[in-house]
C-alpha cells in the first residue's frame, strides 16, 4: 500500500507522535520513512561562528534529524533523511512529488504551536496543495493513536474529488481488512424554509443515498466484507465528529474538494475542519492535476 513515507520532522511533541505512528505504518507496509527537516529560509537564521558562516537552522535540523534516526533505528524501521533549505510548505510538497513518496505524515501543530503550524501555515498548505495523500495526526492528552485501523470512515458527497479519495480509503481498508463506514451528510444548514428548499432537501437526500450506494458497491469490488452505511442530516463537521465517536473510528479518509469545486478546497471547508478537530488520523487526498 505504501512504500515511501515522507515525514517532515521538527522535533516537537506533535512530530514525535507522528513519527511513532508513521513507524507503525511502515512496519506493517514494509515501507521506508524519509525524515525531512526544512530549514525555513523565510526566517533569518544565518550567523557567523569564528570565520565560518553558519545557518543555525540547518545545524539544528541536523541534530533533530539525528534524534529521529535513533528512534527509528530502535524501532527497527527502514529510513533515510535529508535537511534542506526552503519555504516549508512548498518545499515539502515539491520534495514529495520529486521523490515519488506515496504518503506524507504531518502533525497538526509544531514547534511554534497551533497558531503557526496549522492556522494558515505549514500543515494546512500541504494538505490543501499536495498531490500526494497527507496523513495528519492531532494529539491531545486524552487521545490515542491506534494502528492497524479497524474502522475507517470515508465521508462522500458523490463528487469526483470524494470518489478519488474513496479509492485510496478502500485500498487501505482492503489491505488492513478493516470495516468501512461510508457517510454522506444532508447539509441542513444550507436549506431554508420555502418550497424550493423542500425540493432541494429531497434532492440532497437522494444524492446522499446514491453517493453511499455507489461507494458501498465499489467497496465490494475491493473485496471489503464489512461496510456500514450512514446517511445523516445536519452540519457535516458535527456529523463527522459524532460518527467518529459513536463508531470507534480509527481513521478518516476524505477528499479536499467537494461538489462546489475549488471554493471548497480546504479553506473553511469540511476537510479543513476535520483535520483541525478529528481525534483520529485524517488522510486527505487531493485530485492532483
Amino acid at each position: 500500500m505504501y512504500e515511501d513515507i515522507l515525514l517532515p520532522f521538527d522535533g516537537s511533541d506533535g512530530a514525535a507522535e507522528a513519527l511513532h505512528h508513521a513507524a507503525e505504518i511502515a512496519h506493517w507496509a514494509d515501507a521506508t520513512i524519509h525524515i525531512l527537516f526544512v530549514a525555513d529560509t523565510t526566517r533569518d537564521s544565518v550567523t557567523v561562528v569564528g570565520t565560518q558562516v553558519v545557518d543555525a537552522l540547518v545545524q539544528e535540523g541536523e541534530d533533530i534529524v539525528e534524534e529521529a534516526e535513533k528512534t527509528l533505528s530502535t524501532l527497527e524501521v527502514n529510513y533515510d533523511s535529508d535537511v534542506v533549505q526552503g519555504n516549508p510548505a512548498p518545499t515539502i510538497i515539491e520534495y514529495a512529488e520529486r521523490y515519488d513518496h506515496d504518503l506524507i505524515v504531518l502533525p497538526t501543530h509544531g514547534r511554534e504551536g497551533v497558531s503557526r503550524y496549522l492556522l494558515g501555515s505549514v500543515t494546512e498548505k500541504v494538505v490543501r496543495l499536495s498531490t500526494v495523500p497527507v496523513l495528519t495526526v492531532r494529539m491531545q492528552p486524552d487521545e490515542q493513536l491506534i494502528f492497524p485501523y479497524e474502522n475507517i470512515l470515508i465521508p462522500t458527497d458523490g463528487s469526483a474529488g470524494a470518489t478519488h479519495a474513496a479509492e485510496h480509503g478502500l485500498s487501505l481498508a482492503a489491505s488492513l481488512d478493516a470495516t468501512v463506514h461510508v457517510l454522506s451528510v444532508v447539509d441542513e444548514t444550507s436549506l431554508g424554509l420555502d418550497v424550493r428548499s423542500t425540493t432541494s432537501g429531497r434532492e440532497s437526500e437522494q444524492a446522499a443515498t446514491d453517493a453511499v450506494d455507489d461507494l458501498v458497491s465499489e467497496a465490494e469490488t475491493h473485496g471489503i466484507a464489512n461496510t456500514v452505511r450512514h446517511i445523516e442530516h445536519g452540519a457535516p463537521i458535527e456529523i463527522i465528529l459524532d460518527t467518529i465517536e459513536s463508531n470507534d473510528i480509527h481513521a478518516v479518509v476524505m477528499g479536499t474538494t467537494g461538489r462546489r469545486g475549488t471554493d471548497r478546497i480546504l479553506l473553511g471547508s469540511i476537510a479543513e475542519k476535520t483535520v483541525r478537530s478529528a481525534p483520529v488520523p485524517v488522510i486527505t487526498v487531493g485530485r492532483g492535476e
